[in-house]
């Protein structure tokens, strides 16, 4: 038996608790005859119409069930600790609800960490779930509830045995005064204490609610019927309930026009429970009154009743549509899903099916989360099946990508030899090869196509100057730019920049003039052109160095005396050095990163070398002179402590 064998199906077994405290209730028909004061026979059942509990009930359960299937495990754990803690005994429903989300996403994540187990070559036998603690607190919380529910509820089953008690006594009492017939008129006003105490006793357990209730109307009528000895007190009385029925009467029958049935529904049972608590009324006119409240009461249980079999069509048509979209969604065959666009396109009817989906009401109780769980695995499964194949492409097309770099960087390669006929026919090879390599991702292919196509471009060219004899020129060109070299060797590193700067430059627009030179020269005369530019304007820098460090000490001399100009001046310095050891480490981070493959790759990799070498040089020269400003400090610190 694998993990999800074993575990238990998420029926809230919290609902066998609500069997005890549901009470008693009967149709509107079987209301109470019309009491009879002068009749020794009395007819009495009497109770309040049923409502459809299981229904509201059903509407509140999933309202919550919506609201926790949003949350996480911990969140679910967390919300029912505080309904534990609360010590909240009537949120059983919420604790369904909670326990419903919980195993809901539990078996999802079950379901799913198997079908990993079982996709990476595993039997199914063999599969063992993570230890969820979370799943150890739900259940503790859940027997934690139950416990203390029970016991809530036989608290209340026990105040109902009382309560039935307590009003069985005070019934004994009514008729016993019944019973008195000589001394009725005096009883009276313990008759009526007596009453008013049975309706302040709480309710009683639901088989034995109609029994007290018509043995205390039956005693009521019993005493009204034979209380003849004071006519005008219990006119009186008719005539004040005779009022408060017609008040009854009249918001019932405005009851019939209510918009939402469910609620007037509701309102109808609470007209019902008060029609119960009011006395008799004039023999004469009771049929009249209990017809017009019978009659209002039929209207309204039948609104109730229709509105019930109209949701009940809805669900049913609700469920045909559900059922559609998910004999659709499983009709998809992801097999036959070749390329990116296609994925694209089912994607969008799979998006538009769940938009219409959301746009569908609620199915039957019994179907709805049934239709839910299999529409939903039915998208995961497509979405599962669309991931695995851009998984695998993605895969193909790095494959691709590494192909085609590892022929560019072959072709680079080639371009050294472009000389021998060996790379031509490889180079030609390598090209065969591109055509039978897949596809890459557009930008990707388009950047490595370009890198190809420019070291394949450059081996051509190499070639056909070599076919077409510009060797000659080529030594030329080498011939020109040593010439520079020595023009710019002439050139004393003593000189002055201002008399020689123009002649230099004339030297390097020369320089750019020249063509190319043969191709194994290229890197030697550059490296060498480079270096006498470097001895120049080096020397140059050092002069400068010097220059800018004499006007400097000149700078210093003035400050002296002025310890607050010298600290300035320091701080200054201080944050100009930090500023540059910041430069310099970026630039040294980014060298890191920085990959050489081709001459200008080089050449940009000896720019940064020398501004490299420039921001050290800098950094010396301002530590150079923080050493002076503090030599200085120095100095005019000893002169005061003399």
């Amino acid at each position: 038996m694998n993990e999800l064998d074993k575990l238990s199906s998420p029926v809230d077994d919290l609902h066998r608790d609500e069997a005890a405290e549901v009470s008693a209730v009967a149709t509107t028909e079987t209301l109470s005859a019309p009491e009879n004061a002068d009749s020794e026979t009395t007819c009495v059942i009497e109770s309040s119409p049923a409502m459809d509990l299981a229904e509201v009930a059903d509407n509140v359960e999933a309202s919550a069930a919506r609201t926790y299937h949003a949350m996480t495990k911990e969140e679910m754990v967390e919300a029912l600790r505080e309904i534990v803690t609360s010590g909240d005994m009537e949120a059983h429903k919420e604790v369904a609800a909670i326990k419903q989300a919980y195993y809901s996403l539990h078996n999802r994540q079950l379901t799913a960490e198997m079908d990993a187990f079982v996709a990476a070559g595993n039997p199914a036998e063999a599969f063992s779930a993570t230890p969820d603690e979370s799943e150890n607190e739900i259940k503790n919380l859940l027997s934690e509830f139950r416990e203390k529910r029970n016991a809530y509820l036989d608290e209340k089953e026990e105040e109902r045995r009382k309560n039935l008690e307590e009003k069985t006594a005070i019934v004994d009492q009514l008729k016993a005064i019944v019973e008195d017939i000589d001394n009725i008129n005096l009883h009276f006003p313990k008759f009526q204490e007596l009453q008013q105490k049975f309706k302040e006793v709480g309710p009683v357990p639901a088989g034995s609610e109609n029994d007290i209730w018509k043995a205390y109307q039956i005693t009521v009528e019993q005493f009204y019927d034979r209380w003849k000895m004071n006519k005008e007190l219990r006119d009186l009385d008719f005539k004040k309930n005779l009022e408060l029925k017609t008040a009854l009467v009249e918001k019932a029958e405005a009851l019939t026009t209510l918009a939402d049935p469910i609620e007037a529904f509701k309102r109808l049972q609470s007209l019902h429970d008060e029609w119960r608590e009011i006395g008799p009324v004039a023999r004469e006119i009771r049929e009249e009154i209990w017809s017009r409240f019978k009659e209002a009461s039929t209207v309204v249980n039948k609104r109730h009743q229709d509105f019930f079999q109209e949701r009940k069509a809805s669900e049913q048509a609700n469920e045909d549509a559900k059922t559609a979209l998910c004999e659709k969604v499983e009709a998809i065959d992801v097999a036959a899903i070749k390329s990116f666009a296609e994925w694209d396109n089912t994607t969008k009817e799979i998006i538009a099916m769940q938009q219409e989906w959301k746009g569908l009401g609620y199915a039957s109780k019994k179907m709805n989360n049934v239709l839910f769980a299999r529409f939903r695995k039915a998208c995961d499964d497509f979405f599962v099946a669309k991931a695995e194949y851009f998984k695998k492409s993605k895969e193909e097309i790095k494959d691709n990508l590494a192909k085609k770099e590892a022929l560019c960087e072959k072709a680079e390669a080639l371009l050294e030899r472009y000389q021998e006929r060996a790379a031509f026919d490889e180079l030609q090879a390598l090209q065969k090869e591109w055509r039978t390599i897949g596809v890459v991702r557009r930008k990707q292919g388009d950047e490595v196509w370009k890198r190809f196509c420019t070291a394949v471009d450059a081996f051509y060219d190499a070639r056909k100057k070599l076919l077409n004899g510009r060797r000659d020129e080529e030594s030329e060109n080498l011939k020109a730019k040593k010439s520079v070299i020595e023009r710019l060797k002439e050139i004393s590193d003593d000189a002055e920049r201002r008399d020689v700067i123009g002649t230099i430059r004339e030297l390097q627009n020369e320089w750019q003039s020249i063509g190319h030179v043969p191709f194994k020269h290229k890197d030697a005369i550059n490296t060498e052109y480079r270096a006498q530019l470097d001895r120049l304007y080096g020397a140059f820098d050092m002069k400068e160095t010097r220059q800018r460090m004499r006007r400097f000490e000149g700078e210093v001399k003035k400050m002296e005396g002025d310890d607050n100009k010298l600290a300035k001046e320091r701080d200054r310095l201080v944050r100009a050095m930090e500023a540059r050891q910041a430069e310099l480490k970026t630039i040294e981070n980014n060298l890191g990163f920085f990959n050489v493959k081709s001459s200008a790759g080089n050449s940009m990799l000896k720019d940064f070398e020398r501004k490299i070498e420039k921001i050290k040089e800098d950094i010396a020269q301002i530590k150079e002179k923080i050493k002076l400003l503090d030599k200085q400090e120095k100095a005019q610190k000893a002169e005061t402590a003399e």
